[in-house]
């Protein structure tokens, strides 16, 4: 249920962006995230530059380059798969920032994902251009440099902290969203217009997308092992790619089958690897 929430919300994402200029939207969903929340949760035992740091990188980053991106650059279905590129980051900065080691399969998951990425980069036309690549790749990058201060966190209470680190997301999106989108009145203008529809799709992100997902997530995590649950994310391109061409009539060319099998063998491969070496090794 969690994949398939994580997933479709690209789907969601579309629909609010017909209604919403995309730094609006992006405040709009984080101060949803946080208010009321934040007064039913204990602001998690961490120093103030965490959850600001989080917050600045996922909403001011991450969520922002997205929703641009996907407002004319990309489709939904290719943005749920590129964004992964996420994994690809968050293993660099490890080895930059932490001092890990790369390993082989590493960087056979890395060739196998950037040879996606390419069928994907030459096949850019009405619905998809190099610049929303360019930016939904950015989005990734920010989201794992955003899993680099979220680990700096440790166990700690994950509802609590996406309430709080939203909060942080909120100042920068809103004082973006009047400089770029043309000020306090048409902003304003687009609020008093958006229909219920539209409204339904920032409370589904904010409270389905980021309070239920993640707090169901962290739940399953706690009584589960990582190994177990973890590779289950695999399938959040999948729920993607398929309710975009299911919902939204995305088309679905072999091109971007062949990409999808690409990156998701990458992503795969990076995932699962060391867990099907250690059985081997046991059994």
């Amino acid at each position: 249920m969690v994949v398939a929430i994580w997933g479709s919300n690209f789907v969601v994402i579309k629909v609010a962006l017909a209604s919403f200029p995309p730094l609006l939207m992006a405040a709009l969903r984080f101060a949803t995230a946080t208010l009321p929340a934040i007064f039913f949760f204990r602001r998690p035992p961490v120093p103030w530059r965490n959850p600001a740091g989080y917050g600045l990188l996922i909403g001011g980053g991450q969520f922002s380059l997205l929703y641009l991106a996907m407002q004319s650059q990309i489709s939904p279905g290719l943005a749920s798969l590129v964004v992964q590129a996420q994994v690809l980051f968050t293993v660099v900065l490890a080895v930059l920032l932490e001092g890990e080691r790369v390993r082989w399969f590493q960087l056979v998951a890395a060739a196998l994902a950037l040879s996606g990425f390419a069928v994907i980069g030459l096949h850019t036309d009405g619905s998809t251009t190099w610049l929303g690549i360019a930016m939904t790749l950015g989005a990734g990058l920010c989201w794992a440099l955003g899993n680099m201060v979220g680990r700096q966190a440790g166990r700690v209470n994950m509802v609590a902290y996406m309430v709080w680190t939203s909060a942080f997301s909120v100042p920068p999106l809103i004082v973006l969203a009047l400089l770029f989108e043309g000020g306090p009145v048409p902003l304003w203008h687009s609020i008093e217009a958006a229909p219920l529809l539209a409204w339904g799709a920032i409370l589904w992100q904010s409270m389905a997308n980021t309070i239920l997902g993640y707090g169901l997530w962290a739940w399953l995590l706690s009584r589960y092992d990582a190994a177990t649950v973890t590779p289950m994310a695999l399938l959040v391109p999948v729920f993607g790619m398929g309710s975009s061409v299911a919902l939204l009539g995305e088309p679905f060319p072999p091109w971007k089958g062949a990409a999808m099998l690409l990156v998701m063998a990458g992503l795969s491969i990076n995932v699962l690897w060391p867990r099907i070496r250690q059985r081997l090794i046991r059994g």
